[in-house]
């Protein structure tokens, strides 16, 4: 990765940003646009903002550059009170803080080395005493209690993460397989504290020493012990110290709301998400040392066309009968956080929007000239967009209202809403998206195509919205069913709460709503997302159980019948 220079970025900026550059009487010659189009995406995509991790000094860097960038426009500020900004509170990833300790008889073990805690623990000082439970499995239906004859009240329960046949599709007690049933059982017969080790690694992977996922934690300290650690385990009754230390914090990301008034009664969201994945982490496709992940096409080039679209909408007289509100969004990466927010809690009236347009990832366009637009089934006036005739792009559709995008949190609030996208490449998600592999006038053809579909729907009428049938972001390879809802990615609580269901689907045909909370489904308690990831695991086409949900704080339940 190169990296440039930020000196001659800031001088450039001073240039672009002047209201005059930007605020002519009519529109920008396209050269002007394609420059301001680059430098937008330039200054984004710098090494200096650190790949715009959401909550982080990069993403604060990041919107003060696009508040400065509405304000040369001309857009009033519409997010909180008198400010662009519009702040919302999210659980950062948990990470290990310094005072994990472990002692187990007389062996002092080694943090990293001999142990690690698991996204499951608590943070607790425990004085306690082994009690070796064999694989924690309580399985009366197979006659099987590991429990059976063990001390297991106020000691910590030892045991292998494998099974009797080990761990596999096929295994006689794959019910019984996920750790945090066993961790629970143990629990509830009294135990103070979780010893994992694994005894057969041919047949079972260790966990995973990163807190990657936002687990439900439970009430006491929970870690794993290496194979060196495991060499220290003792018998039951050996004398057992122990100290987790995790780390999970709130932090608060921004969107940038600007607005332009044409004193109409609806308003059009533009919108693109300015975040990236800062250093690599969650959803990085590199595997190496951290690195910054610029996201010039994703997603910079979706911002720098929003702000094209921002300047040049305020002298488009055939664009004049709705009111424009532009979102730069934060959040999208880690699960669209800002727009879910956003939509939650609208700093504009929802039943006052018109239409949404996304722009993600539209810095890519190649010698194809494939344009897709995703998500056209969400009203009957968006079909016939695709028949403009805006140079010679080539316009690719979906119909499903749910994509990985802003976009979907509008459809899920009854707004239509389409994504604009060129396509992804071998730089996706890799600190190789960078800046100089965009293609500058490709976004300035993508902006015009906008723009015919913006004065094309340009009249005092609202667009009608439909629910689509089909859904992209429910299905999975890993699982043979689906119960066909949107999970409510910020929601940290006990549960999975639902942020939207798909029509004809599993959860819609049982009388699911959006903002019921998933506890339980079958026999399977769902304490977080990850146990509703491996409860769906357990179900196959053809079978029915109970889901019980939470409804406005009551507990109800629905018999589901997966097709």
């Amino acid at each position: 990765m190169h990296r440039r220079t930020s000196i001659s970025l800031v001088a450039l900026a001073t240039l672009f940003l002047s209201p005059c550059a930007t605020q002519a009487q009519t529109l920008m010659p396209d050269s002007q646009a394609v420059q301001q189009m680059r430098l937008d995406v330039y200054t984004l995509a710098d090494d200096s903002m650190q790949g715009r991790e959401t909550g982080t000094v990069g993403e604060q860097m990041a919107s003060r550059y696009i508040v400065d960038r509405y304000k040369a426009i001309g857009l009033a500020p519409k997010g909180d009170s008198t400010s662009y900004l519009n702040a919302f509170h999210f659980a950062a990833l948990p990470r290990t803080g310094p005072g994990n300790t472990l002692k187990i008889g007389r062996h002092t073990l080694k943090f990293g080395d001999d142990f690690y805690p698991l996204g499951y623990s608590a943070n607790a000082n425990v004085l306690t005493r082994v009690a070796r439970c064999k694989y924690g499995i309580l399985a009366p239906e197979l006659d099987r209690n590991d429990f059976d004859g063990v001390e297991v009240k106020d000691h910590a329960a030892a045991m292998s993460i494998s099974s009797p046949d080990g761990i596999h599709p096929h295994s006689k007690w794959i019910a019984h397989n996920d750790l945090r049933s066993r961790i629970d059982d143990a629990i509830k017969l009294g135990a103070n504290a979780i010893l994992f080790y694994n005894d057969d690694p041919e047949m079972a992977n260790d966990p995973p020493r990163d807190l990657g996922m936002k687990l439900q934690p439970s009430s006491v300290p929970v870690v794993f012990l290496t194979k060196s650690g495991f060499a220290k385990l003792g018998l039951s009754g050996d004398p057992v110290a122990i100290s987790t230390d995790i780390i999970r914090e709130q932090k608060t990301g921004h969107n940038v709301v600007g607005y332009l008034g044409n004193g109409k009664p609806y308003t059009v969201v533009i919108g693109a998400h300015y975040d990236h994945l800062g250093f690599g982490g969650e959803g990085s496709l590199h595997r190496g040392e951290p690195a910054v992940h610029n996201g010039a096409d994703d997603n910079a080039s979706g911002v720098a066309v929003m702000l094209q679209l921002a300047a040049d909408l305020q002298h488009m007289p055939d664009a004049k009968n709705n009111n424009y509100l532009f979102i730069a969004f934060s959040g999208e990466e880690k699960g669209l956080y800002g727009s879910n927010w956003w939509t939650k809690h609208p700093t504009l009236p929802i039943d006052s929007l018109n239409y949404m347009i996304n722009m993600d990832m539209v810095g890519r366009l190649d010698s194809t000239n494939n344009l897709a637009i995703n998500s056209i089934g969400t009203s009957p006036s968006w079909p016939g967009i695709t028949k403009l005739k805006v140079g010679d792009l080539n316009i690719k559709t979906t119909e499903g209202g749910i994509g990985p995008s802003d976009h979907t949190s509008f459809y899920l609030q009854g707004v239509p809403a389409i994504h604009f996208f060129t396509g992804s490449e071998a730089d996706y998600h890799k600190p190789t998206d960078d800046a100089d592999k965009v293609n500058y006038p490709g976004m300035l053809r993508v902006a015009r195509y906008i723009e015919a579909v913006i004065t094309t729907l340009n009249d005092s009428t609202k667009l009608a919205f439909t629910k689509t049938a089909s859904s992209d972001s429910t299905e999975t390879p890993r699982f043979t069913v689906t119960l066909g809802v949107v999970p409510d990615y910020m929601y940290d609580g006990k549960g999975l709460r639902i942020d939207g269901v798909t029509e004809g689907r599993t959860a819609a045909e049982a009388g699911l709503k959006s903002g019921d909370i998933v506890i339980k489904m079958g026999d399977l308690d769902i304490p977080d997302m990850m146990g509703y990831m491996k409860a769906l695991g357990m179900f196959r086409k053809g079978d029915t159980t109970q889901v019980t949900v939470l409804r406005d704080g009551k507990e109800m339940t629905a018999e589901v019948h997966f097709k």
